[in-house]
């Protein structure tokens, strides 16, 4: 378990950089606006991360038109692999949470007898 907990700091502090990099660019990033030259930003952009909160926030609340909106985001495989690694976030919170094991987390939350 050591080397599984290891990979997911090394993991989220990869995703960590990544995602201030990328934040520093979305703010660095402005246009001029035609009345007066005044700066406004570009179109932002959403992460798979981002897209993948909102999905899942969005599910959660049965709100067909925020899923759409999020689903639109980014690419479906992209779209998975963030929700995939929310639940991954999820379960090992709750399990700390609990002091119980992911497995036995995950079960739980999906109404599975004990294994």
């Amino acid at each position: 378990m050591g080397k599984v907990v290891g990979m997911s700091d090394t993991f989220r502090k990869a995703c960590a950089r990544f995602l201030g990099a990328t934040r520093a660019k979305d703010a660095a990033r402005v246009g001029t606006d035609t009345d007066g030259g005044r700066s406004t930003p570009e179109k932002r952009t959403h992460n798979l991360f981002e897209a993948a909160a909102a999905y899942v926030s969005a599910c959660a609340d049965d709100d067909q038109e925020r899923i759409d909106e999020a689903a639109g985001w980014v690419s479906p495989e992209a779209l998975s692999f963030g929700v995939n690694e929310l639940a991954c976030r999820a379960v090992i919170a709750l399990a700390r949470e609990r002091d119980e094991s992911p497995r036995a987390v995950a079960r739980a939350l999906l109404g599975l007898p004990a294994a």
